[in-house]
Order: structure tokens, then C-alpha cells, then sequence
């Protein structure tokens, strides 16, 4: 169930559905979050998509085989809209720690601004099977990726930037995500995330920017 506090807004930046056959495929997703903030995905039927997503069964079926099926393409889609989100925000330009404050919050603002979709990406993932969770840890991948993509852009401006590898960032990513589920698992937690802004900034910072070991 949604937690008390938690309000459903609009799912997808995209124009209203309509009647094509794209519009029907989004509001289906739609309906899919809309479904799973209500009763969780192991409750959730494919009846329950199709009433949320004001279409018919057929139409389901014309579009996914199969619940499991348009789960993923709603978490791929959802963990689509955030990373494009991060990334957005780190191609504006600017001092590297101005750009990892602006990534931060852009990364907040997107799960705070669509709580139905945020519970499906940070809490209804882990049970919904190993194909959810191979998918998850694939965008956790990407998200890897963009953080190490922003360091390494700039190393030049700021040698004394330690260099992250492939296991620091997704070592990063994962403490990130994990802070942020602890998070929206409270009663009322999704309003709150950015107040994890300044820790998030912090964290990052520590790794990017090791402490001299103390002389003896």
C-alpha cells in the first residue's frame, strides 16, 4: 500500500494519451505504477493495470504478454526519465562540484516528482523476479556510468580529484540508492528526499576527495 502522505502525480513528461497506439503503450505503464502504488506488484492484476490505464484487455494484450512484461518496460521507461534527468543537469556546464550538487538534485527532484513510479523503481523492483532485478541492475550500471563519466570530465580542471573506478562508482550508486529506499520506505518518506540533497553532496565529495592520512 502508498504510504500516508504519499500523493500520486504525473507519471510520464509526455503529452496527454490519446488514442495511438504509442499514446496506449504509455498509458499502460502509467496505469502499471498507478496499480503497484496502490496494492503492491504481487497483488497487482492485469486487471488492475487496465482500470488504472482506462483501456481494454485486448489493448494489453496488443501491447505486453504478460503482467511481468509491462512492469519492465515500466521500470526501463521510469529509470529512463531519471537518468536523462541526471544527465541534463551535468550538461550544463560549470565547476565539477556545482555539477555534482546540480546531478544530485536533479536525480531527487525527478523520483519526488512522481511518487507512483518511484515506489515501483526503489521498492516494488525486489519482488518481481529476476528479471526485474537483472534489469535494475542495469540501470544501476548506467547511473554508474554517468557518475564516472562526470568525474573523468573533469580531471583536467581538477587533478586532485581522485580517479572513480567501475567498482567505486557502482560502489557509490548502490550507497546512494540504498539511502534514498530507506528513505521512501518511511510513511511520507518520497516528500522528504530533498532533504538528502547535502548528505548525497557530502558523500560524493568524501570519495572524490580523500583526507590526507594523518602524519605519525
Amino acid at each position: 500500500m502508498v504510504p500516508s502522505g504519499t500523493k500520486m502525480g504525473s507519471l510520464l513528461t509526455a503529452p496527454q494519451a490519446g488514442t495511438g497506439t504509442g499514446d496506449h503503450r504509455l498509458r499502460l505503464m502509467e496505469g502499471m505504477a498507478a496499480a503497484v502504488n496502490e496494492k503492491g506488484y504481487a497483488a497487482t492484476t492485469i486487471g488492475d493495470i487496465v482500470r488504472h490505464s482506462r483501456v481494454s484487455k485486448r489493448t494489453f494484450y496488443e501491447h505486453f504478454a504478460d503482467r511481468e512484461a509491462c512492469f519492465l518496460a515500466c521500470y526501463e521507461y521510469g529509470g529512463e526519465l531519471v537518468l536523462r534527468a541526471v544527465a541534463e543537469a551535468t550538461g550544463r556546464g560549470g565547476p565539477r562540484p556545482r555539477r555534482v550538487r546540480a546531478a544530485t538534485r536533479a536525480y531527487l527532484d525527478a523520483l519526488q516528482a512522481r511518487p507512483a513510479l518511484t515506489r515501483t523503481l526503489l521498492v516494488e523492483v525486489h519482488g518481481a523476479g529476476p528479471r526485474a532485478l537483472a534489469l535494475r541492475r542495469a540501470v544501476l550500471q548506467r547511473f554508474a556510468r554517468l557518475l564516472s563519466e562526470l568525474v573523468e570530465s573533469g580531471l583536467r580542471d581538477h587533478p586532485e580529484v581522485r580517479e572513480l573506478t567501475p567498482a567505486m562508482s557502482a560502489a557509490l550508486v548502490g550507497g546512494i540508492n540504498e539511502l534514498v529506499l530507506a528513505t521512501v520506505e518511511q510513511e511520507g518518506g518520497i516528500d522528504r528526499l530533498g532533504q538528502l540533497e547535502e548528505t548525497i553532496a557530502e558523500l560524493v565529495g568524501s570519495v572524490l576527495h580523500p583526507a590526507a592520512p594523518a602524519s605519525a
